[in-house]
């Protein structure tokens, strides 16, 4: 008696379409990882430059989210550095690094915001590359990863 063969075991498989990779979306997300990289950089430095001298920033009296400069530079010191460790971690493809580098560009962005009467034309530059920051990690997945930079499955 003859052995069947079903459909599906006589074919060889075809394999699987590799995605579309759009170079504005590679180079988006190094582009992305450069700019959280010198902004968690700045970050840290301005946040250290805040806790080592008093006198740094001038105190805003008719501000109404003006902290004390040392806590001011603690949060902005302690964020650069998380910033700066998102950057180093994006380029594994895996989705977490994404996650927190998206959430910690928009957190850099709100903090942006608030330091904006302390230095407005710095804060809205840094404001700018945080949604291009954004925009960058959210067109590049896992998928991206694994067929440029070879990042594991």
């Amino acid at each position: 008696m003859a052995e069947q063969i079903s459909p599906d075991e006589g074919r060889s498989s075809a394999p699987e379409p590799q995605p579309h990779i759009s170079p504005v979306a590679v180079g988006g997300v190094v582009f992305a990882v450069c700019v959280l990289g010198i902004v968690g950089a700045f970050n840290a430095i301005a946040g250290l430059s805040a806790i080592l001298g008093d006198n740094y920033y001038e105190s805003q009296s008719d501000y109404a989210f003006d902290f004390d400069v040392n806590v001011r530079g603690w949060i902005q010191m302690l964020s650069g550095v998380v910033i700066v460790a998102a950057a180093f971690n994006i380029f594994t493809g895996r989705t977490w690094a994404r996650v927190v580098g998206i959430v910690v560009a928009a957190l850099s962005a709100v903090q942006n915001f608030f330091f904006t009467p302390y230095q407005p034309v710095w804060s809205a530059i840094l404001i700018a590359l945080d949604i291009l920051v954004i925009w960058s990690l959210t067109m590049y997945g896992h998928p991206e990863a694994h067929k440029v930079y070879g990042a594991p499955l």
